[in-house]
């Protein structure tokens, strides 16, 4: 982990802005100037709304409803708690209980309608509470955080109660942190850290106990938001909060369930925006993890690869345990902005140094070959004998004097090296006190990154607890496998955060004159013949082949003519989804008399196989290219979401896509080709040309403009194969299938 110099904590100030008691911040948009509403060509909407947290976090006024002062009850130690929490934050605090007059001295009131003064937060420690929130309103509070279980979380009938309690807060105005959730947003957090901190929401409250205690390894935490059932805030609105306070340097999540998949882009957006790294765990990537998330907290979990995609796409980093969370949003909120993207690894064993070598570069770290100018250099320490290219290896011995500085050094100094890495396999006193003392004299001397991994099980040794942990520069770790898992996210999220530009403030805010032509050819509840499926996508100017629907065999005939031979021909129906099993297709047909008994046999399948047809197509053969597929499917948390991938055959072979979510630009678009297994096929293999990568970008990219346009009316969209001909020779649909809504 990385240490941490002491001083005091400054509080947390107020905006300017505090929103009024009762007032209950608005929908999900921002205004634009001319007074209409920021939302795109769907009417989703383009910015998030950030409640005002500061009071919830930081209030003035506090009741807490069911306050006890009777030993043995557990109300009573939560109250204690309580009591202590808000002399902390310096805000007063009225007890409520109906049959109390004092509770810890303090004067006790019979309900919430008779409170002396609003209150910031509402602590409802009630088995029901409904009726509370019914009792509130903007004048009494502006928060309530509820803890009793037995919710969503439990069924039908704990959905039903919910929704109940989150329309009882909306009337109201109150916001409302649970039900389901526990007192980590008023723990102990030390105030004698300073430096960047972590700000922590989750979930289950236990999760986030790992990162809290990051503490006393000397990293500061800010807050910790327990989100719970999500009644009403959710996960997405802390995001947005935290990436806008100033002592936030990372937000750290265990998420179990999305509520909105919207509202979590928009703040995954904005803390892109604000280039504040968000790191999370998010369950659900096996079918039994996401039956266990929603047995506990009664949301859905979503399509992972959806999840997953969503989460790269808006720079979220995914993370699979909690002591990777732990150390990668340690690295990511404390360190600089790497100088240089290149890591070097620094060891005094060649077994160690290859060792991580070999990992680092499987994760996809860059280890850049050290210049021969630079290995010159080393070798003056170290001997000619040892590699000294990257990894580096000592041999032991310099570290022991003044050679061991100096190795060090000439390694930060090289233009290429953003990264250094030094693995510690266990302790071997003194030469590892000395190595540890000079890596961690160095990093205060250095706006680069050192990063330690000290191996020993112990974690006793006086190099670990007082040099390492007791450096504010140095980051360090106990596992290779954590090391390489924060440092690859700590390049990742600067270099990402370096171009990023909102896929929110170019996507289209009115529909497009295709959209119209569209809407026109669908058709409510029903699977759309091939025919109809290309004509909604001439709408949008996707090319498909040369063709003409006849239902004879004479106009099947005039029609190749004017197609020209040689001529595909096939079956078009709105229940025909796998013709070629059916054998319903014809290929490289060239004659008169081949397209007539063509037209025969095509007609005569399909009425044995009692398939109703609106006639026969007569195609294009299009030349070979690569076969891919770009379609539109449901998300049931992110709405329509946009896939490419191998076509033809190889989709149901291979499962070589990438799916994204729109909004997204061009140069997501060819990020989403680039991390395809097959993706070597369009740069032309065996002797293959180069295929129109520009042109299957632009399918894709009017594909996206079609799931905006047409998501309520367009269920899915299946273009396979599109054929991605030869460079500066385009793409063609071949087929295509669409459901409407």
């Amino acid at each position: 982990m990385l240490g941490s110099t002491h001083g005091t904590l400054t509080t947390t100030s107020r905006p300017a802005r505090v929103v009024a008691c009762g007032e209950r911040p608005g929908p999900a948009v921002h205004g634009t100037a001319d007074g209409t509403e920021d939302v795109d060509v769907s009417g989703r909407p383009l910015r998030s709304e950030t409640p005002d947290l500061d009071r919830l976090f930081r209030p003035e006024t506090v009741a807490v409803v069911g306050a006890s002062d009777a030993e043995g009850r557990p109300n009573t130690g939560i109250t204690r708690q309580l009591i202590a929490w808000s002399e902390r934050v310096g805000a007063r605090l009225h007890p409520v209980h109906p049959t109390r007059t004092s509770v810890f001295g303090l004067p006790c009131h019979p309900s919430v309608r008779d409170l002396p003064e609003r209150v910031d937060l509402a602590v409802l420690l009630v088995g029901d509470p409904l009726p509370v929130l019914e009792e509130l309103d903007g004048s009494k509070a502006a928060f309530a955080v509820a803890f009793a279980a037995g919710f969503a979380e439990t069924g039908p009938a704990g959905a039903a109660a919910q929704a109940a309690l989150a329309e009882a807060a909306r009337r109201s105005g109150v916001r409302l942190l649970g039900p389901n959730t526990n007192l980590n947003a008023f723990e102990h957090f030390r105030e004698d850290l300073d430096g960047p901190a972590i700000a922590l929401i989750t979930q289950s409250g236990h999760q986030g106990r790992p990162v809290f205690a990051l503490q006393e390894l000397g990293i500061r935490l800010s807050h910790w938001a327990p989100t719970g059932n999500e009644a009403d805030l959710e996960s997405a609105d802390f995001i947005s909060y935290f990436a806008t306070r100033p002592e936030v340097g990372a937000i750290a999540a265990y998420v179990e369930g999305l509520k909105d998949g919207r509202a979590f882009l928009l703040a995954a957006d904005r803390a892109a925006r604000h280039k504040v790294p968000v790191v999370a765990v998010k369950v659900g990537r096996t079918e039994a993890g996401a039956r266990t998330a929603a047995s506990h907290t009664g949301k859905l979990t979503g399509a992972d690869d959806v999840v997953d995609a969503a989460m790269r796409q808006f720079g979220v980093i995914r993370v699979d345990s909690l002591d990777e969370l732990q150390d990668t949003a340690a690295l990511l909120a404390r360190a600089r902005p790497p100088r240089a993207p290149g890591v070097a690894v620094y060891s005094i064993s060649g077994g160690t140094g290859a060792h991580f070598a070999d990992l680092a570069t499987a994760a996809g770290l860059p280890l850049p070959a050290l210049s021969a100018t630079k290995q010159a250099e080393l070798h003056q320490w170290i001997p000619e004998y040892l590699n000294v290219a990257n990894p580096v290896d000592c041999g032991g011995h310099p570290v022991g004097d003044r050679r061991g500085r100096r190795i060090i050094d000439a390694l930060l100094n090289d233009p290429s090296v953003g990264v250094l890495i030094c693995p510690v396999p266990g302790p071997f006193p003194p030469m590892s006190d000395r190595l540890v003392r000079d890596l961690a004299d160095a990093a205060e001397q250095t706006d680069k990154l050192v990063c330690v991994v000290w191996g020993s099980p112990v974690g006793t040794e006086d190099a670990y607890r007082t040099t390492l942990l007791g450096s504010s520069r140095v980051a360090t770790f106990r596992t290779f496998s954590n090391c390489i898992t924060a440092v690859r996210a700590y390049l990742g999220h600067h270099r990402f955060t370096e171009t990023y530009r909102s896929p929110f403030d170019n996507a289209p805010r009115t529909p497009s004159p295709s959209a119209r032509k569209a809407r026109e050819l669908m058709r409510p509840g029903e699977q759309l013949s091939e025919h109809a499926a290309k004509q909604l996508l001439r709408a949008y100017g996707i090319r498909v082949p040369r063709e003409q629907l006849v239902t004879s065999a004479a106009a099947a005939v005039r029609a190749a003519g004017l197609v020209g031979y040689p001529v595909v021909m096939k079956a078009s129906g709105p229940q025909l989804a796998h013709k070629t099993e059916l054998g319903l297709v014809k290929i490289g047909l060239t004659s008169a008399s081949q397209v007539r008994d063509a037209y025969r046999e095509l007609t005569d399948i399909a009425r044995y196989e009692g398939l109703p047809l609106d006639g026969i197509l007569v195609c294009q053969l299009v030349g070979c290219g690569v076969e891919m597929v770009v379609g539109i499917s449901p998300d049931s948390l992110f709405g329509p979401t946009v896939t490419v991938g191998l076509g033809g055959a190889l989709v149901e072979v291979l499962h070589d896509t990438a799916v994204a979510v729109p909004p997204f630009g061009e140069g997501h678009a060819r990020a989403m080709l680039e991390g395809l297994r097959g993706r070597a096929l369009l740069d032309g293999v065996r002797g293959a040309p180069p295929a129109d990568v520009d042109a299957l970008v632009e399918t894709v990219l009017r594909v996206q403009r079609m799931s905006l346009e047409l998501g309520g009316a367009l269920a899915e969209l299946d273009i396979n194969p599109l054929v991605v001909l030869e460079r500066g020779q385009g793409a063609v649909a071949l087929d295509a299938l669409a459901f409407c809504h």
